[in-house]
């Protein structure tokens, strides 16, 4: 089987850092060709995940771009796309196209009408809700959680093929990390993810708290200065930069609440393995839960609110605590050591592993060429 994988244009696969979707591309393409899967990848030209082809617009990450206006920066998606379409037309071995693009990607596609398309739906569902509510039926679509799912409208349910988990590399590998006393939120900064919730709970508890993330894409307190003293800088009042700077900054001493930027690589896994616990006081529905795997597989029990996807993902009082409330989430947290580390990290290599993403996700392939 050959499968073209779209990744999209705004990160090299695997990504420097952040860049959820081209983490989960970066992780299912290598349990794919394990399987004997061939796979054409549609990125940037700078990725080097290793593949039997790539296939590119830009020679690197358009994700800086999306900062301008829509009409600056519509093209992007688009000449991509347009690459993918001409590559289909201009090829017969392309037996099915797996895509990761928002919106874009399925539109184009369903109105090319090539190979048979696996959509994979990576966001909130209430997002693009006209296009959502008239999907086009020729597109198969699968969700990274049955919750995300039950709330898409009925067209994009009706295309839908179910869910599969996110998964994790780190699944059933050790990181070497000393056990620490601090707890941690791993993840881009802004009010979704609620780490100005986090930073109240810790302050109150008197527990040490690491967050761990960018601030719009900036890495740094160095960085995020620039754009806090400039008025006239085009991230100023961006909503992820004015969260940080009105609801975090506030708790932040440098002693009990640190906020450390972005970590990447294997110094990002050292962090998060040595925390305590893992935090995610989400104030959305979250779809996909990334962080939350990767932090069973670490053997750092997870506690966050009882939202999307987390009831999934996390057994209450087996491999993590659930909450209903804020009050909820600081009581949980001073028993967090009841929940024991080796039973999450058998949680993630018996779920969350590559191979079994890989596995459920060539089942869906096959479904999807059977049917065609």
């Amino acid at each position: 089987m050959k499968v073209l994988m779209n990744a999209g244009p705004w990160l090299t696969v695997p990504p420097p850092g952040y860049g959820g979707i081209e983490n989960v591309v970066a992780t299912l393409v290598p349990a794919l060709r394990e399987r004997g899967v061939r796979v054409v990848l549609a990125s940037v030209g700078s990725s080097d995940l290793e593949v039997d082809e790539l296939i590119s617009v830009f020679d690197d990450g358009q994700f800086g771009e999306l900062q301008k206006p829509y009409n600056q920066v519509m093209g992007i998606a688009h000449a991509h796309q347009a690459r993918i379409v001409a590559e289909l037309r201009g090829r017969d071995d392309i037996d099915l196209v797996h895509d990761h693009l928002e919106v874009v990607g399925p539109a184009v596609l369903a109105a090319y009408g090539g190979p048979p398309v696996l959509h994979t739906l990576h966001w909130d569902l209430r997002k693009h809700p006209h296009f959502y509510g008239a999907f086009p039926s020729s597109i198969k679509v699968n969700g990274v959680s049955e919750s995300q799912l039950a709330r898409a409208p009925e067209a994009l349910r009706a295309a839908s093929l179910g869910a599969i988990h996110l998964a994790t590399p780190l699944a059933g590998r050790r990181v070497e990390a000393e056990r620490g006393e601090h707890l941690i939120v791993m993840g881009r900064v802004c009010g979704l993810k609620g780490q100005h919730v986090a930073a109240r709970v810790c302050q109150k508890l008197g527990l040490p708290l690491v967050l761990a993330g960018p601030v719009s894409g900036r890495d740094s307190q160095a960085e995020l200065d620039v754009v806090a003293q400039d008025p006239d800088h085009p991230l100023h009042g961006h909503p992820d930069v004015r969260y940080h700077l009105d609801q975090v900054a506030p708790y932040l001493d440098h002693d009990l609440v640190r906020w450390v930027g972005a970590v990447g690589g294997e110094e990002r896994d050292r962090l998060y393995a040595s925390a305590r616990a893992a935090l995610f006081p989400i104030q959305w529905d979250e779809p996909g839960g990334t962080a939350v795997v990767e932090a069973l597989a670490l053997g750092v029990p997870p506690v966050g609110l009882r939202r999307g996807c987390l009831p999934e993902i996390i057994d209450h009082g087996r491999t993590g605590f659930l909450a209903d409330t804020e009050e909820e989430l600081a009581e949980w947290l001073l028993r967090i050591d009841e929940i024991d580390p080796e039973e999450c990290r058998a949680e993630a290599r018996r779920r969350f592993s590559p191979s079994v993403m890989g596995e459920r996700y060539l089942e869906l392939y096959e479904r999807i060429l059977r049917g065609a």
